[in-house]
């Protein structure tokens, strides 16, 4: 059973910075790619980034596309998300997922079997 548990949330003032992580157990995860994803109260979820594990590439969504990086640590078996340039609109419930098949539809939910339970970042203007 693959669990996915989220912290480093919190509250930061506009211009600030976090860093989020996953930590991954109950499978190997070589095969896998991870993402981000996040929901504002009121909306879709959303994708953020996502990562392949095994080579490291990585995705962003348009709308954090060089503010936020996504990188792994293949000895912890945690997944990060560091978030830069905070903005107001960044406030949401983020997600750490895990799709075990690796596909290249990283940015659709459905792909993704196994979700953390969210960590709540709020940026104050």
């Amino acid at each position: 059973q693959v669990e996915l548990v989220e912290s480093g949330g919190g509250l930061v003032q506009a211009g600030g910075s976090l860093r989020l992580s996953c930590a991954a157990s109950g499978r190997t995860f070589s095969r896998y790619v991870m993402g981000w994803f996040r929901q504002a109260p009121g909306k879709e979820r959303e994708f953020v980034a996502a990562i392949r594990w095994s080579a490291g590439n990585t995705y962003y969504a348009d709308s954090v596309k060089g503010r936020f990086t996504i990188s792994r640590d293949n000895t912890k078996n945690t997944v990060y998300l560091k978030m830069n340039s905070l903005k107001p609109e960044d406030t949401a419930l983020y997600y750490c997922a895990a799709d075990p098949d690796g596909t290249y539809s990283y940015t659709i939910r459905n792909r993704y079997d196994y979700w953390g339970q969210g960590t709540q970042v709020t940026v104050s203007s």
